[in-house]
């Protein structure tokens, strides 16, 4: 007898639940290789984007956007937090022998990491699938920043806690952010690569130059990125009411 999604489940399903896998690797590897933990989220990442592409080309399923937002939890939600943190508890020589203050501290963030994540997926699914903009940060681009700054070697504890502990809000926020256009995201995708592929070329610069793109979509895309198809900042509540 058959497995119960044999005919039911299309190519895009297939690299979707691929991204889920790479996420538990990822989370496995990060206690081991942090650096190979990191080009496993972004390697999730490529293939969370190039579900999109397989679905659109050929065509999606029922189950697609559930399975999705499961996948994403795994590998941009679970991951990212346990490598922020391996990365703070390892730098600020955290042990697991007691429960400290400290640890508490970093095991909340972390928690909370997820939790928001979590969140923004099931807004996101239920709210923002069908339209050229997002409110809040996405998981991906949170997991990406995380895994380039460990890549790019600029992962100082402090920094890494602060900047996940940043992410709680930013992927909950109101803030709304374009989708990129076909180009542009063809760009970001081959530095993304690149990253992964030689992340140590000529002095990390592939995955300094994903984490300054990454940086830059964040902080000036709701404000300076518009799309032709869609109402620029002043109609859209860009300047603080959305």
């Amino acid at each position: 007898m058959l497995p119960r999604f044999v005919g039911r489940l299309g190519a895009a399903d297939a690299v979707t639940i691929a991204n889920a896998a790479l996420g538990f690797v990822a989370v496995v590897v990060a206690f081991v290789d942090i650096h190979l933990a990191a080009r496993l989220i972004l390697l999730a990442a490529i293939a969370d984007g190039l579900d999109g592409i397989l679905a659109r080309r050929y065509g999606g399923t029922d189950a697609g956007p559930y399975l999705d937002s499961l996948a994403d939890v795994a590998s941009f939600a679970v991951a990212p937090a346990v490598l922020a943190f391996v990365v703070v508890r390892g730098g600020l020589g955290i042990g697991f022998d007691r429960v400290t203050p400290e640890f508490l501290l970093v095991a909340a963030v972390s928690a909370l990491f997820v939790a928001m994540a979590v969140t923004r997926l099931g807004l996101y699914t239920a709210y923002d699938t069908t339209g050229a903009y997002t409110e809040g940060v996405q998981t991906t681009l949170a997991a990406t920043v995380i895994g380039a700054s460990i890549l790019a070697g600029v992962a100082d504890p402090r920094l890494v806690l602060a900047i996940t502990g940043a992410f709680c809000y930013l992927m909950v926020s109101r803030i709304p952010y374009p989708d990129l256009l076909a180009r542009d995201a063809a760009i970001m995708g081959v530095v993304h690569a690149l990253a992964i592929l030689v992340p140590d070329f000529a002095g990390r610069t592939f995955p300094y130059a994903l984490l300054t793109l990454g940086i830059a979509y964040m902080t000036l895309s709701p404000w300076f990125y518009w799309r032709d198809d869609e109402p620029q900042p002043a109609e859209t509540g860009l300047h603080g009411n959305a």
